[in-house]
């Protein structure tokens, strides 16, 4: 398995200091969430979206992935987070092992994080969904403490 964890990129972090994302709703950026297959290897050192691995075009799902809807950032605590709505793919026969979320708004498509799915994740000309955990300070997908 190519797959080696969850991680927010590298990249990205410094990209924060620098004002290129903008997660604000409606006004924001627009970000992506490409789905690839076991042959893909990703870290924190990943940088930007690539079509290399990424799974082929099914139903709805095609090159690039599909476009998240923000969650404009908030707090709780000392914790700054944001999330996104759940995603999905109709009519999709597609195997993901993991994915990646990157901003389609900035030349070079710069990576926001790196998605393990923890193995095989599969539809067959079905729905295949990704659900994001709870947006809270704990659980959302992209927070910083």
């Amino acid at each position: 398995m190519a797959f080696t964890g969850n991680y927010m990129c590298t990249s990205f972090k410094q990209q924060l200091m620098q004002a290129v994302h903008n997660f604000t709703t409606g006004t924001g950026n627009t970000f992506k969430l490409a789905l690839y297959d076991n042959n893909a290897a990703f870290t924190a050192a990943t940088t930007a979206y690539t079509v290399t691995d990424e799974v082929p075009n099914s139903g709805s799902y095609s090159a690039g992935g599909g476009t998240l809807t923000n969650v404009t950032p908030t707090t709780s605590g000392t914790t700054a987070f944001t999330d996104f709505n759940d995603l999905t793919f109709t009519s999709a026969t597609i195997t993901a092992y993991g994915a990646l979320i990157y901003n389609s708004s900035v030349v070079g498509n710069p990576t926001v994080c790196v998605l393990d799915f923890g193995g095989a994740k599969t539809s067959t000309t079905g729905t295949f969904a990704i659900v994001f955990p709870t947006p809270d300070a704990s659980n959302a997908i992209i927070r910083i403490a």
